[in-house]
């Protein structure tokens, strides 16, 4: 008896690393804001708040499809293609560009020298370079050929 899996290939460990990077970031501070008259502590938020759930919902569903096929045996399924990798980067893209909105609006990226935008958010840096890497993935498996 043999065993014929489909192989894991580039597009899908792509975006398995760029889920996990999503998921660090989402973990990691977006913003920190000093209070008025230097109370403390600084007021700060990550990626588990108000739309930034969506970027942490988006890089756990990843890590789901990406472990899909492996999980269901050797039947193919239709859910694991090109298309729902990209729209669980699409979504990821409007929860963060949601939440910066909502940021801004706020006052939290309000920098006195320029180094503090790279220090004060990290996570939302490495939750973008995760989308990023996730928005790729999703375009190299148009390349892939289709197991069915």
């Amino acid at each position: 008896m043999t065993m014929h899996r489909r192989p894991l290939g580039w597009g899908r460990t792509l975006a398995a690393v760029g889920a996990v990077m999503i998921l660090a970031g989402c973990v990691l501070p977006w913003w920190q804001l000093a209070q008025p008259g230097g109370g403390l502590p600084p007021l700060s938020g990550n990626g588990l708040e108000a739309s930034g759930i969506l970027a942490l919902l988006a890089g756990i569903l990843t890590l789901l499809l990406v472990a899909l096929p492996y999980a269901v045996g050797d039947r193919p399924t239709a859910v694991d293609r090109w298309e729902a990798f990209a729209l669980l980067a699409v979504i990821g893209w409007v929860g963060v560009a949601w939440r910066i909105v909502e940021l801004v609006g706020l006052g939290a990226f309000r920098f006195s020298e320029p180094i503090q935008v790279f220090t004060n958010g990290p996570g939302l840096w490495l939750t973008g370079i995760g989308l990023v890497i996730l928005s790729r993935a999703a375009f190299v498996m148009t390349r892939e050929p289709h197991y069915r």
